[in-house]
């Protein structure tokens, strides 16, 4: 193997994992554009039914999540993997062919779009499970972060191109597109060539027993528990506050679409400074010094958003500089503690680990949007934003009032 590249540029495996999971993002990106516009400009679909295709693609992360940590741990992780990339093509691709054969309905778009979401509840519990695996835990910061890297530049860079494909081949055509891009992550990850990790005891007891065992060792390991707190409170409170965001910048500061598209965008090119520095920050002062000063750049930007008023540039500035210090402040956050949640746990119990947290964390960002609304609608859009700061800010508690605060 050459080494004229240091770190992880120098491991063929994960630079394998690295490239395929890049491509599967940009082509995640054109079917999050393309599955709603086929619905909307194909199907007609109305407002409740984008509502109902919203709500068949997010159902598997609280109804799947739990039980996906425990096939994780029972069985190949790469092998889960592949099959993920794989269902997810013929998904994906199976759109297209419906529309080219005059088949397509809206309910058939529920069902790819729920089925969909089942593989990738499973692909993500895995993938984060699989990267121990893959390379040193020296280098997990390293590889976490590359990871990172590349979602912050699809998520800037994705949209646009999205776009551009959607206007030159039709919405239901692109999603071959999303279906091209599930098949080369499928066949990197096959190229892969490591010495599959011990799975569980061949005596399995029963699934719910298993689930058990994950949360319980979230609530007796204090790095655990204060992470899935952390997380978890998080996501509930910026929930609230980007549900009613939008409402804010349009009718309180009166920013057109193309300013709020603005400061929006930047939140993405913050996360890609944060991928950029989250491991050298990490090495320089210390994981838990690290994980705190990503709370207290997340309390920052929360803060900032309710408390911009003044000239329109005053303002925007405002919302700019928040949406950059959450966004480099989340990228910061996901890259350390993802790392230390790997270092941590156990093989046999990652999958469950991984799954527990991800239901925890993600399962409190829908109960933050109708919190959200509902205060939005009692107290005014304001004050709304400045309860959800307030929470991000007390969030910090679970971090410094536990063992991270030490961690070197």
């Amino acid at each position: 193997m050459s080494r004229r590249f240091s770190g992880l540029w120098s491991h063929r495996d994960f630079l394998k994992l690295w490239f395929g999971e890049s491509v599967s993002l940009v082509g995640s990106q054109v079917s999050m554009l393309a599955l709603q516009l086929t619905a909307v400009l194909t199907l007609h679909a109305n407002a409740a039914q984008l509502g109902l295709l919203g709500a068949a693609e997010y159902a598997p992360l609280l109804l799947l999540s739990l039980f996906a940590g425990v096939w994780v741990d029972r069985l190949p992780r790469r092998l889960l993997l592949l099959i993920s990339d794989i269902g997810q093509a013929a998904l994906m691709g199976s759109v297209p062919v419906a529309f080219l054969l005059g088949l397509l309905r809206i309910e058939y778009l529920y069902a790819v779009a729920f089925l969909a979401g089942c593989f990738a509840v499973v692909f993500g519990v895995a993938y984060q499970s699989f990267l121990p695996e893959l390379v040193k835990g020296e280098d997990l910061l390293e590889g976490n972060s590359k990871l990172e890297a590349s979602r912050a530049v699809d998520e800037i860079a994705g949209p646009s191109l999205a776009g551009v494909i959607v206007q030159v081949l039709s919405a239901p055509l692109a999603l071959f597109i999303d279906a091209a891009s599930f098949l080369m992550s499928a066949i990197c990850l096959k190229w892969i060539r490591i010495q599959a990790a011990p799975m569980a005891s061949k005596e399995r007891p029963s699934i719910w027993k298993q689930i058990a065992e994950g949360l319980q060792t979230i609530l007796k390991h204090p790095l655990l528990r204060a992470i899935a707190a952390y997380s978890s409170t998080l996501n509930f409170c910026w929930s609230i506050i980007s549900t009613v965001y939008t409402l804010y910048a349009v009718n309180e500061l009166h920013l057109s679409s193309t300013l709020l598209g603005i400061a929006l965008g930047v939140g993405s090119l913050g996360g890609l400074l944060g991928a950029m520095i989250a491991e050298r920050f990490a090495r320089w002062r210390g994981l838990g010094p690290a994980l705190l000063a990503t709370a207290l750049l997340a309390s920052a930007g929360a803060l900032l958003t309710p408390l911009a008023h003044g000239p329109l540039l005053v303002a925007l500035s405002m919302l700019i500089a928040g949406r950059f210090l959450e966004g480099i402040s989340a990228t910061i956050y996901n890259v350390n503690q993802i790392s230390l949640r790997q270092s941590t746990t156990p093989t046999t119990l990652q999958g469950r680990v991984n799954a527990t947290i991800r239901f925890l964390a993600g399962g409190s960002a829908p109960l933050g949007s109708l919190v959200g609304g509902l205060l939005g609608t009692l107290v005014g859009v304001r004050p709304t934003l400045l309860l959800g700061a307030i929470g991000v800010s007390l969030a910090f508690g679970w971090l410094f009032f536990s063992p991270i605060r030490q961690l070197r």
